[in-house]
């Protein structure tokens, strides 16, 4: 199989459905950003060195690429995977105890710090364009599954507190909104 068709020359794809739609479609933003965000999780794993959060960031990518087949392929039960109640939860195990390591958040912060963490800080960002996209599909029409949507919203305090950890285990700490640091 080619890697190009030339059919999307058009300005039109294929949902996985077969139902063509022009490219800007909500629902191809909506799984286009997820994929964007997968890969700024694949380019933050370069300037990383603690193995967990390499591990962590693997199976989140594992997790959006079910993500992305629940959009491409709406109301299709088989085969494309899901998003559990376990999966949150363990978003919400490794927050708490990422939360245990820092020091108490005093304001808001500027996104940034060593490399690891400013590109993790860009990766919470895409994380919530991708909620927001997915929020603003009718779900009525569009059958998603109930928990992407939270999956996400932890995803991105996740990746919040992965940059806050890197900086921290780095010595660099966090830059407070005004001046100061953590």
């Amino acid at each position: 199989m080619g890697i190009y068709t030339k059919q999307g020359d058009g300005g039109q794809t294929k949902l996985g459905t077969g139902a063509a739609v022009p490219k800007g479609d909500p629902r191809v933003e909506a799984y286009g950003t997820v994929d964007e965000l997968s890969s700024f999780l694949g380019l933050a794993h370069t300037a990383l060195e603690d193995g967990d959060l390499i591990q962590d960031l693997t199976w989140v990518q594992e997790k959006l690429h079910t993500v992305g087949a629940i959009l491409a392929f709406p109301g299709r039960s088989g085969g494309v995977g899901e998003i559990t109640p376990a999966d949150i939860e363990k978003l919400e195990r490794r927050i708490d105890a990422m939360v245990q390591e820092l020091p108490p958040l005093q304001g808001f912060l500027l996104p940034g710090g060593v490399q690891g963490a400013a590109l993790l800080h860009c990766a919470r960002s895409v994380a919530r364009r991708a909620e927001r996209a997915i929020s603003r599909l009718n779900q009525a029409d569009y059958p998603l599954g109930g928990l992407i949507l939270p999956f996400l919203n932890r995803l991105s305090d996740y990746l919040f507190c992965a940059a806050r950890l890197v900086n921290h285990r780095a010595g660099h700490g966090d830059v407070l909104v005004g001046g100061g640091k953590l």
